[in-house]
């Protein structure tokens, strides 16, 4: 008989290179699911692993499978110090995502690095990784995983929505979960107000006193991926490929792209939340974009919902912790609805330690 809670350790690193991030949590199961985060962290990037880590896209096979190994004995370190800081001795096993080096669903092909065995030997825990491979082969985009944890721990919104590297939402759809990517927000937000020498744009505060230049908006919003359906999903390829390149074509000043890509961000998002569904959580480092926030506002004519810190920084990682828990449990944790595949299915590797 299963149990009926677990305490794990969830761990996720997002294509925005803030950090990683690792909460210590337990779920509880009685007719549905609920949660409490006991401990939580973002622990920052070193220069030389950011540097890395935003260069995986340039690196051949045989270099990622270096970088692979490198990054799982890193992972392992960095969950060991925050299990030892935080004094925590109950856990079930630690349930990890990994960071995302490739992404092209299409060809069959994704590939999350720190899901090696050196992973689970240098923790000497089992671990729960490698969650989208699977779905990939089943014929599914590999993504997004989240809908599943919006569905079971966050079902009284109508939306939610998640402002990260990229945009995704989930919402119940005719008893399914729909759920995909909108469009790219930190990750080339982030970008350019590295030009600038910072990390990110505070509030959005350089975005508000920027200019919209109205033909580079046109063209953001013509884009071909937003004419496509869901499932579909995005990546930092094709971000380099076909977003940035067409920023850079206007020569604009830095203020004026941000505060055009924060009009594109707000329009993309608008048409989906102007739907007869008006609660929408709000999570991830968008946020706390004051001036992002306002323009969705403006745009839609949902009732947004900005929750605790907690949620908005550690939710990706605490639903994580959750597709452990449910691929522990041999249950559904990928849905068909959302990632295209050819059924639902229980993902992720399992990782016992030989030390």
């Amino acid at each position: 008989m299963a149990k009926s809670y677990y305490n794990v350790v969830g761990v996720m690193s997002g294509t925005s290179l803030d950090g990683i991030d690792i909460i210590y949590a337990t779920y509880v199961y009685d007719n549905n699911w609920t949660f409490k985060i006991h401990k939580s962290e973002t622990l920052k990037y070193s220069e030389i692993w950011k540097s890395s880590l935003s260069q995986l896209v340039t690196k051949t096979l045989d270099e990622l499978s270096e970088i692979d190994k490198a990054y799982s004995k890193y992972l392992g370190t960095v969950i060991s110090e925050f299990i030892k800081k935080h004094n925590i001795t109950d856990i079930d096993f630690i349930a990890s995502h990994g960071h995302t080096a490739l992404h092209q669903p299409e060809e069959g092909l994704t590939l999350q690095i720190g899901n090696q065995q050196i992973l689970s030997d240098t923790l000497n825990e089992k671990v729960i990784c490698d969650f989208r491979v699977q779905d990939v082969e089943y014929g599914g985009q590999g993504a997004p995983l989240v809908p599943i944890g919006d569905r079971l721990l966050f079902e009284k919104y109508g939306f939610c929505l998640n402002l990260g590297g990229f945009a995704n939402i989930s919402f119940e759809e005719n008893n399914e979960r729909i759920a995909f990517d909108i469009c790219p927000v930190n990750i080339v937000l982030n970008h350019y107000v590295l030009k600038l020498n910072l990390d990110f744009d505070d509030k959005g505060k350089l975005a508000s006193t920027g200019n919209i230049d109205s033909e580079l908006l046109t063209k953001l919003n013509q884009i071909e991926f937003y004419q496509q359906k869901p499932p579909k999903s995005l990546g930092l390829e094709w971000v380099k490929e076909k977003v940035i390149p067409l920023i850079d074509s206007w020569n604009l000043r830095i203020e004026d792209v941000l505060r055009t890509f924060v009009e594109h961000v707000a329009i993309q998002i608008s048409k989906i939340l102007n739907q007869e569904k008006p609660k929408v959580l709000v999570t991830g480092g968008g946020a706390y974009n004051d001036f992002l926030i306002h323009r969705i506002k403006f745009l839609s004519k949902s009732q947004i919902i900005i929750p605790s810190k907690e949620i908005i920084e550690f939710k990706e990682a605490l639903v994580f912790g959750l597709l452990g828990v449910l691929r522990e449990r041999n249950e559904v944790n990928c849905l068909k609805s959302v990632t295209g595949a050819s059924k639902n299915h229980s993902s992720g590797k399992i990782l016992i330690s030989n030390t």
